[in-house]
């Protein structure tokens, strides 16, 4: 039954503009202020069909905890995750900052928590731009000196698209903010959709280097998917980590009982399928700096 529920989502969330019911449709609130089948966004920021095996233990702890038929969503893309919001067909969404940012440009959306990085310790955790360990180059500037092909990840990927976009710059690259796929001196490039695939790219020589998130890249090599020590990092900068959004006509009550599941995870092997040692409560104005460079980038409309 739940395959077959998933399966459905995911083929509702490729249609969210048109199908699975009306846009208006809302379902009955229970004593936690949310709707009794509440509609869950997660975006891929890796394959889609692992991303949505892995989550279910999540929907099977928010169901118990909120009380609620949680239906899991996983969309074909970033955008797909925005366009669901923006339709009312998901109630609740874990995106990028990047993401959060541009679904805010259409929709009244409340960031609830982020997970603590296991890395950083924190709330925020590192993009980074890699290349080949056995390659020529010891910095971002090498790469833009040899006119090198770069691999983002999707274009809403905040460490997959806007901070190795802005560490490109700030190596002396002039990324577009009006052609996303124009940042000279590199003479190409292109966008895999994932950072599995950002990975991959850079390791088989089809992409010179890559922006990608750098605790995935560690989580590939811990499976095998790249081999440890294959790619490098020549830079990093810290992120706000991911938040998980509401549509905020869900109300206050809703925003409560949703963050305190989070923050009230304590089951070991599920905080670590989550990657994470536990939650915290994020801000507004936690992004703040995040969306404004979005916005010099043109980075602000999903699905550019």
């Amino acid at each position: 039954m739940k395959k077959n529920r998933l399966v459905l989502a995911l083929a509702c969330v490729a249609m969210a503009a048109t199908a699975c019911g009306s846009a208006d449709a809302q379902s009955n609130i229970n004593s936690k202020g949310v709707p009794e089948k509440l509609r869950v966004g997660i975006i891929p920021n890796v394959a889609p069909d692992t991303q949505g095996a892995k989550y279910e233990p999540l929907r099977d702890y928010l169901a118990k905890e909120l009380d609620a038929d949680v239906e899991l969503f996983v969309a074909t893309d970033y955008a797909g995750v925005v366009a669901a919001l923006a339709a009312k067909k998901v109630d609740v969404a874990y995106v990028g900052g990047l993401t959060y940012a541009q679904a805010e440009e259409q929709v009244d959306v409340t960031p609830l928590v982020t997970e603590t990085d296991k890395e950083t310790g924190t709330k925020e955790y590192l993009s980074g731009i890699v290349v080949r360990s056995d390659s020529p180059y010891k910095s971002v500037k090498d790469v833009l000196d040899a006119k090198g092909k770069f691999a983002f990840g999707d274009v809403s990927s905040t460490s997959g698209s806007l901070y190795p976009r802005i560490m490109l710059n700030e190596a002396g690259a002039t990324c577009s903010p009006k052609s996303i796929d124009q940042c000279p001196p590199l003479s190409k490039v292109s966008f895999t959709g994932g950072h599995d695939a950002t990975a991959q790219a850079v390791a088989n020589g089809s992409a010179d280097a890559g922006g990608l998130e750098v605790r995935i890249l560690h989580r590939l090599e811990r499976d095998g998917a790249v081999p440890e020590g294959e790619l490098k990092v020549l830079e990093s900068k810290k992120v706000m980590g991911y938040p998980w959004v509401m549509r905020a006509e869900l109300g206050d009550k809703a925003a409560a009982s949703i963050t305190g599941a989070f923050k009230s995870m304590k089951d070991r092997e599920l905080l670590d399928l989550m990657q994470t040692t536990g939650y915290q409560q994020v801000t507004e104005a936690e992004y703040a700096p995040l969306k404004k460079q979005a916005e010099q980038l043109g980075l602000l409309t999903s699905g550019q």
